[in-house]
């Protein structure tokens, strides 16, 4: 066991989650700009959804903040076409709190959003809601590889419930592109 990975806890009665309407409700609003990626990035978002459940099942009325941070932590890809998508995937976050009548969520969204890819635990403020999401992420990106305690037979049922199609290619694809554009910088998401 490394540091930080957490030693795998029973939560075998937690099931799957299959449906998010504050998830659903935003990236209907961007299904244009996501285009054929729409499928593969709801999925991507709904098994994030269920692993930061299985971590942090405490999280209570803090959920639509993390529903909201679900679905905008990589919207500024497909919405500004960068690859550098943290501040504008929390600038469409923001803007959606504030028509919405949420802005007193938009700290922990935002921390939520601009930390999702830190490399190191998340110690800052929020860390209850940040730290439990940057680790769900990373479940996700890592296929599973590291689980921060998240059984392997929910890693599973969570795959096997919102199939990947292609999300994983389409980072490699874009994590490829960005290298050649920028090799100094190929991964401008990551924080330290």
């Amino acid at each position: 066991m490394t540091a930080g990975e957490a030693i795998a806890v029973d939560r075998s009665n937690v099931e799957v989650v299959r449906g998010y309407p504050i998830v659903d409700s935003i990236l209907d609003a961007y299904a244009e700009a996501l285009g054929q990626h729409f499928t593969a990035y709801r999925n991507h978002v709904y098994r994030v959804l269920n692993y930061f459940d299985f971590l942090a099942p405490a999280a209570g009325p803090s959920r639509a903040s993390v529903h909201v941070a679900a679905a905008f932590h990589d919207l500024g890809i497909w919405t500004a076409g960068t690859f550098d998508y943290i501040e504008p995937s929390a600038a469409l976050a923001r803007e959606y709190l504030a028509s919405a009548g949420l802005a007193t969520l938009t700290a922990d969204v935002e921390a939520m959003i601009r930390f999702h890819h830190k490399l190191s635990q998340y110690r800052g403020d929020g860390a209850d809601l940040v730290e439990p999401f940057r680790r769900a992420d990373l479940v996700d990106v890592s296929r599973g590889r590291r689980r921060f305690g998240v059984s392997a037979a929910f890693v599973r049922e969570v795959e096997a419930t919102f199939a990947n199609d292609d999300f994983h290619r389409t980072l490699l694809r874009l994590t490829l592109h960005e290298f050649r554009r920028r090799p100094w910088r190929p991964l401008p998401m990551v924080r330290w």
